[in-house]
């Protein structure tokens, strides 16, 4: 063990080879980087400190293990987007003076900064921007940590007029107050950092949005720059492409391109209208849900879109979940536009008396709910203020709840798997800080889902705090064709509103006990998963969902009568088929086709019409030849039968 030899309280820094150095409390990463090694500390950027990424200006205090962090590492990437959304502040004030800064942090995807300015940036002001960012980093700059006592810290800013920042400081509960300092640019933040800006060399600005401050929607709106950085241009180019495939894939203009969907100003924001297209593809889904369901032994209810403000007193929505509610007033009472059907399905559960014979009972429902979303975060089909749950609520005995939350789990990965879902990330989502209930249901309820998670073999990690108020879930969120994950399933284990319902079930004894209840949908919201659908597939859908299956075209004028006749053998088996008999040359009857992105396009000439038969063609493949209408149907319904997913 290395002695430092100056007289100081010590602390024990453990290092990744196994060895251990004695050094002064209070030392900075860097200094002690130094003594480990000069040469590695000429390298380092950032430190690992007790599994927590640090930067150099870090004091350690106490017994810790330390190991550096050099350039490129993945660790890094955090502290690289947030010096970048620095650099980036720091050019915008150079260019406009006068704009007061807001927050700036990193986000998963690369990092942002809110701006005060009068008027917007436009595209040209994003090119100026990025060209400054450039010559910063150009300059090197040492990027150092300052503190100062919050009294100070909040006379500073106020003699700046950073409004915002002034604002932030208030808040904070510490005596003492970090800025990070480049040249002349100095930001109030808690780090970390790279040492220099130099160490930023793949980044990009990507676009401007309106944001309010702090998401509140009564507050100053701000202009938000969004950018993006990369330890290696390798990398950025690699996200580059992706953002680009993602817009291509952007479920917004797909439905406008496609005719799935609208949404309407005048009708309201965050509300969807279903064209004939949309409403074919999510009633092919619909259909195969119930079926799936009945298998399993459900039963399908439906509940009104409307209850006494009363009902939700008792489940606690009027407590822990007002803001997100609508409210009514109908004969001078008070009715909500319901947020969620538990409540509901806790009353059809309770109009007659059940015995743990008839356990578990499974209710579903293609339910709608409507929810309260600032107008600011309404997007598309993903963030909408009234969609339909594909819900359901089991009602079980605590000996039957493993197996309930096993069942549940095996359904959830079926469905995906059965819209071409393969990959997918697990959380288990734990005790938020408002919520209902005891300690001991909280505990059992996140042990049965974390037993039952174990028990199937499924890897997962914990979300603290992201329950929902009344118990904990699994969520499991799937990955599509970018490997972006979005919101799927989710299972919650409930034993707090059956008490507070005093849902019971008559037990061996003769006697009444409490029921457990489990909430989980195996898809999401429906409006949610035709976006991701919509999204993956790029709106090329299998052919067992896809709202046209086939279209019937005819080349001439005399081949009509055929082409209805084919249509609607199609139609009556079954298949959603369109015809196109319009006097265009099939050459952009086809070319219109494979821009709707039908799978099949059946053309109908003098030889189909004499024997029978189709010339089809696949949206991926191509021509693939003449076939009697037969054949075609018996390959369609094996395709739909299988519910494949492969592109055809």
């Amino acid at each position: 063990m290395e002695q430092d030899n100056v007289n100081c309280s010590k602390v024990k820094v453990s290092l990744p080879d196994g060895s251990t150095l004695e050094l002064c409390s209070g030392i900075t990463v860097a200094e002690a980087a130094a003594k480990i090694s000069p040469r590695l500390a000429s390298k380092a950027v950032l430190a690992l400190v007790d599994g927590e990424v640090h930067d150099l200006h870090y004091r350690i205090e106490s017994d810790c293990n330390l190991a550096l962090l050099m350039e490129g590492d993945e660790r890094s990437v955090d502290a690289l987007r947030h010096t970048a959304a620095h650099i980036m502040a720091q050019a915008v004030r150079r260019l406009f003076p006068n704009v007061r800064l807001a927050i700036g942090p990193a986000i998963s995807t690369g990092f942002y900064y809110d701006f005060d300015k009068e008027g917007s940036f436009s595209p040209e002001d994003l090119e100026a921007i990025e060209k400054e960012m450039r010559k910063i980093i150009a300059e090197d700059l040492p990027i150092v940590r300052e503190e100062m006592p919050r009294e100070q810290a909040i006379a500073e800013l106020s003699a700046s007029d950073e409004v915002y920042k002034v604002e932030l400081v208030q808040e904070l509960p510490d005596d003492t107050v970090s800025f990070y300092r480049q040249g002349e640019f100095k930001d109030l933040c808690r780090g970390p950092h790279m040492p220099r800006t130099g160490l930023v060399k793949a980044f990009k600005l990507l676009n401007v949005a309106g944001a309010y401050w702090r998401g509140d929607e009564n507050r100053q709106m701000l202009s938000r720059i969004y950018g993006t950085a990369f330890p290696t241009k390798a990398q950025l180019d690699e996200h580059l492409r992706l953002l680009e495939e993602a817009a291509k894939r952007d479920h917004r203009k797909l439905g406008r391109e496609l005719d799935l969907f609208s949404v309407h100003e005048e009708a309201g924001a965050g509300l969807i209208f279903y064209h004939e297209k949309g409403a074919a593809l999510r009633t092919a889904i619909e259909e195969f849900w119930r079926r799936e369901h009945v298998k399993r032994g459900y039963k399908y209810v439906i509940t009104p879109h409307i209850a006494e403000s009363t009902l939700w007193d008792i489940s606690g929505h009027n407590s822990y979940y007002r803001d997100n509610m609508y409210f009514l007033n109908i004969d001078e009472k008070e009715y909500v536009l319901k947020p969620m059907n538990c409540p509901g399905h806790i009353l059809i559960y309770q109009s007659k008396s059940h015995s743990y014979r008839e356990m578990p009972i499974r209710y579903c429902e293609l339910g709608t709910v409507y929810r309260y979303e600032r107008s600011g975060v309404l997007h598309g089909l993903l963030r909408v203020r009234g969609f339909t749950q594909d819900d359901a609520h089991l009602f079980c005995t605590p000996e039957q709840l493993h197996d309930e939350i096993s069942g549940v789990i095996e359904f959830a990965l079926y469905m995906l798997r059965s819209f071409g879902f393969k990959e997918y990330e697990v959380f288990l989502s734990t005790r938020p800080e408002k919520s209902v209930g005891s300690d001991e249901n909280w505990e059992r309820a996140t042990a049965a889902l974390k037993d039952a998670l174990e028990s199937n073999g499924l890897s997962y990690q914990i979300d603290p705090g992201e329950g929902v108020f009344y118990g904990p879930k699994i969520d499991i969120k799937l990955k599509d064709a970018l490997g972006r994950l979005w919101q799927g399933p989710t299972i919650q284990v409930d034993f707090n509103l059956p008490e507070r319902f005093d849902v019971n079930y008559i037990g061996p004894d003769g006697e009444k006990h409490r029921v457990v209840m489990i909430h989980r949908v195996v898809l999401g919201s429906m409006e949610r998963f035709l976006g991701c659908l919509i999204e993956h597939y790029a709106g090329a859908f299998p052919v067992w969902i896809a709202p046209v299956q086939a279209k019937v075209m005819s080349i001439g004028e005399r081949h009509i009568e055929y082409a209805r006749q084919v249509a609607s053998a199609l139609s009556a088996k079954g298949f959603r088929t369109e015809l196109d008999v319009r006097d265009e040359k099939i050459g952009y009857k086809i070319r219109e086709a494979q821009l709707e992105k039908v799978p099949f396009m059946l053309v109908v000439g003098d030889k189909e019409q004499e024997q029978g038969a189709v010339s089809v063609r696949s949206r991926r493949k191509g021509d693939i030849g003449s076939m009697p209408v037969d054949q075609f149907v018996a390959m369609m319904e094996d395709l739909v039968q299988s519910r494949s997913c492969e592109e055809v």
